[in-house]
């Protein structure tokens, strides 16, 4: 009966993360990156990796307050896009 309970429990958290994974990638197309860079991976996640450092950066609470600014002004139809 252990056993049973802790696949229930693997196979909860692990539809989870795929749901988790799948709202992060919408928000990729939702920004409009997957048009713009032509569906491209490499510039996508060479993006990400660029934001990651700008997040490193002495600049983190500002970048934060400003990228947070601009997100809830693109999620409430405001974004200038």
């Amino acid at each position: 009966m252990r056993a049973r309970t802790d696949r229930r429990d693997w196979i909860a958290k692990r539809r989870g993360r795929t749901r988790h994974l799948i709202e992060l990638g919408g928000l990729v197309v939702k920004a409009g990156l997957v048009d713009l860079t032509d569906d491209d991976r490499a510039v996508i996640f060479g993006l990400m990796v660029e934001s990651a450092a700008t997040l490193r950066s002495e600049h983190r609470e500002q970048t934060l307050i400003l990228w947070r600014r601009r997100g809830q002004r693109a999620f409430n139809g405001t974004a200038d896009g």
